[in-house]
């Protein structure tokens, strides 16, 4: 047995022996763009940064979600509106199990309630009693004991919810006769056993055919979001999508989770620094919450398919080792440093290097300590929230840094960095629950990219951080209107310049091409290469039928013109869906 799995296995299992130790443990809240926005405006409308977990750092934990609604409902300068009140009652309904034996704060009469000119009622307790009360008491029953649960059991020894989830859409794309579909099937299990081991568990069968321009970007990537893709009648794909893990507590302060699924750093619509737009892989993290610290390590084993499988025909592997430093500065400023190392060695070497095993090195030190030339990369990012309407958010990261060449105007192709820059705008202009977003990202030329598939800043064929890869320059701005507790409405536009390859040319878009073939190591610019504009427009209105049912329908018009091709591609799709207890699927690139 290799040296490295031999200390993974006794990190797991002394945590393992601490458990009778540990205090309850709560397991994460699955990502999700539309329910996270719902805790970030909770969380900007408090006017102060949470206490239980730190914003550019996801998935939370459901139990810090609820403690945040806690401090909200305890806190009466917060000005809730009707639908925030609603929101609050559906996060701690959604884990109910946090909400249970925690002191109710009666609730003045409906009619006692004082609103402004807006709307928004000056005491949150009245929003909520003119809504009902939060739902604290179980009926005596398994199935359907309680609105966001198909079973569930909930005492000393266990805690368990069990669900149903599916996802199904059907649409036409530019009036072709052929229709867009989709159907998902599958079954979502969490918990807890004694309070002290949580476990999460996802598994779904899929099918379906998409719009063109998600096939082109699986042609060239992979199908977004998942690894392995099986072609279903020429345009279509059949996958199996499946997350796992255990949680657990060995000590107050600190948080093990191990299993397989995504992660993702920053407050922003996409990360340039690690975002969930690859498939799931297999990782353990330790989170270490220190009063306005909170220190984050994560180990991973992903796929490289770039490397000619084995005599086996196992794929190869490929592994990275982060950490991420978060500080709450100030109760609204957030600050946070990351670093990671992406690397792969061969059977002879034993795998995983366990020198990147240690939580608290600089690892380029390490790095640089064995001699290796593994892919090294530092980050930074913030988050302020700028009165109790606004918040303005940002990362910066670093792939290669020589002194001479990042400030100089030669364009070298070792400045290799990428950027994000946005804002969030709550209760816009005075209408309640209109909220706004606008984002700026950017990308160098060769931005992410190494030598090989086993060094790059991928995994399975898909970008580890923005879905196009690099070498562009990306507008965002996203509108979100919560109309009445059960209906939403989602606008996002898009504009993005990026520069292409041409066949066997390297521009420094695709992420898997190595450097080395790169066009010219000077006078790179962004969006250099073949040009290209795209367009994307994406209206979508959902109605929460039930808890977790939802009903959408969707209109998105995307165009992508290459002006020194004479190219253009053009996408009009329309659908309507029908999902529970699963994500909207985003496709917006």
């Amino acid at each position: 047995m290799p040296q490295s799995v031999r200390k993974f296995l006794i990190i797991m299992g002394l945590g393992v022996l601490g458990l009778s130790r540990t205090s309850a443990q709560s397991t994460f809240i699955p990502l999700n763009d539309d329910y996270y926005h719902l805790i970030d405006r909770l969380e900007i409308k408090r006017g102060k940064l949470s206490e239980g977990f730190h914003s550019n750092m996801k998935p939370f934990e459901r139990k810090a979600v609820v403690q945040l609604t806690d401090s909200i409902l305890a806190d009466g300068r917060v000005r809730l509106t009707r639908v925030d009140a609603a929101t609050i009652n559906y996060l701690r309904n959604d884990s109910w199990e946090w909400t249970l034996g925690t002191p109710q704060v009666p609730t003045p009469a409906a009619d006692s309630a004082q609103l402004d000119s807006t709307g928004v009622s000056t005491d949150a307790y009245s929003s909520l009693s003119r809504l009902g009360s939060i739902e604290t008491t179980r009926r005596n029953r398994t199935f359907w004991s309680h609105p966001a649960d198909l079973y569930s059991i909930h005492n000393e020894d266990v805690d368990l919810h069990v669900n149903f989830t599916t996802n199904n859409f059907y649409g036409r794309e530019n009036d072709t006769p052929s229709a867009l579909w989709f159907t998902g099937r599958g079954v979502e299990i969490r918990g807890m056993v004694n309070q002290k081991l949580g476990f999460y568990t996802f598994v779904s069968d899929n099918q379906g055919t998409f719009a063109d321009y998600v096939r082109r970007y699986a042609w060239q990537y992979n199908f977004p979001g998942e690894g392995l893709a099986k072609t279903l009648r020429n345009t279509g794909v059949d996958f199996l999508s499946a997350r796992g893990y255990i949680t657990f507590r060995p000590l107050k302060s600190i948080n093990v989770q191990f299993g397989h699924d995504r992660n993702f750093i920053g407050s922003g619509y996409r990360s340039m620094i690690l975002s969930d737009n690859s498939s799931p892989y297999l990782f353990m993290r330790i989170e270490t919450h220190l009063g306005r610290f909170h220190y984050t390590n994560l180990w991973a084993s992903m796929i490289n398919t770039q490397d000619t499988p084995s005599r086996d025909m196992l794929r190869s592997k490929k592994y990275a080792a982060m950490h991420h430093l978060s500080i709450n500065l100030t109760d609204r400023l957030n600050v946070g440093v990351f670093e990671a190392e992406v690397f792969k060695r061969d059977s002879t070497q034993g795998g995983f290097d366990p020198n990147y095993l240690n939580p608290i090195i600089f690892y380029r030190f390490v790095e640089s300590y064995l001699g290796s030339e593994d892919n090294a990369l530092l980050g930074f990012d913030f988050r302020w929230l700028a009165g109790r309407r606004l918040s303005v958010y940002g990362q910066f990261i670093l792939d290669e840094f020589l002194t001479k060449y990042f400030f100089s105007s030669s364009g070298s192709w070792t400045k290799k960095y990428a950027g994000q820059l946005g804002i969030k705008y709550i209760d816009a202009f005075g209408i309640p629950n209109l909220d706004l977003q606008a984002e700026y990202n950017v990308a160098r030329p060769y931005q992410y990219t190494h030598r090989d598939g086993g060094r790059n800043y991928v995994h399975y064929r898909q970008p580890l951080a923005h879905p196009l890869g690099a070498n562009f320059r990306e507008w965002v701005g996203i509108l979100r209107y919560k109309m009445t507790p059960r209906l939403t409405t989602y606008y996002t536009l898009s504009w993005t310049n990026q520069g292409l390859d041409r066949y066997g040319e390297n521009w420094g878009s695709n992420l898997l091409p190595d450097y080395e073939t790169r066009m010219s190591d000077f006078g790179n610019t962004i969006a250099q290469g073949v040009t290209s504009h795209t367009l994307f427009s994406d209206v979508r209105l959902s109605y929460m039928l039930t808890h977790n049912l939802f009903i959408d329908g969707r209109y998105l018009w995307r165009r992508q013109d290459r002006p020194g091709e004479n190219i253009t591609q053009s996408t009009n799709l329309a659908t309507i869906a029908l999902r529970y207890n699963i994500p909207y699927r985003l496709q917006t690139f």
